[in-house]
């Protein structure tokens, strides 16, 4: 009975320890994609391979954020009048960026110290930041979104709902 019990605590022990390695980085995608609101070709590759890789060869959140903001302007055909509204939209887009960045790098820095209590902690504090950052998006995106025409939002809606502009939805 003991051995029974001391297995299923090293198999939940292992489960716990997946999910905290692979956290981290769903939650820097997570980010990029709703910092980003919605994204064409988007590249979430070092996250879906399950493939723990160095800090080096990971897109920071604020190179991805730049790349997502470059295309999606270039899909949406910004207007004179948006300009200012869409200039604050990308302003806030940058600042979660760059937050985010820092709060990886934070817990890249102290992930092999951190006992299983800090990483809860260092958990709760991304997620939090990632509401905060949520909610600070929310009023520019929607005020650029009013700004546009039926046809921007018609595209807006697709980028956001599929992540892909002018492409057919693959049948499941």
């Amino acid at each position: 009975m003991q051995l029974l019990t001391i297995k299923l605590i090293r198999r939940q022990a292992m489960k716990q320890k997946n999910y905290l390695a692979a956290f981290p980085s769903a939650i820097v995608v997570m980010v990029a994609f709703l910092a980003a609101i919605f994204f064409a070709n988007a590249n979430p590759s070092f996250a879906a391979s399950g493939k723990k890789s160095s800090a080096h060869s990971r897109t920071s959140a604020v190179e991805y954020t730049e790349s997502q903001i470059k295309q999606l302007q270039s899909a949406l055909t910004i207007t004179e009048a948006q300009k200012p509204l869409w200039d604050n939209l990308t302003q806030v887009m940058r600042e979660n960026a760059k937050e985010m960045d820092v709060l990886t790098k934070d817990r890249a820095e102290k992930a092999k110290t951190m006992n299983s209590v800090e990483h809860m902690k260092l958990h709760s504090q991304i997620t939090e930041a990632h509401l905060a950052q949520l909610k600070k998006l929310i009023p520019p995106f929607e005020a650029f979104y009013n700004s546009q025409s039926d046809e921007q939002k018609k595209i807006t809606d697709t980028l956001f709902r599929t992540g892909k502009y002018g492409k057919k939805h693959r049948k499941k």
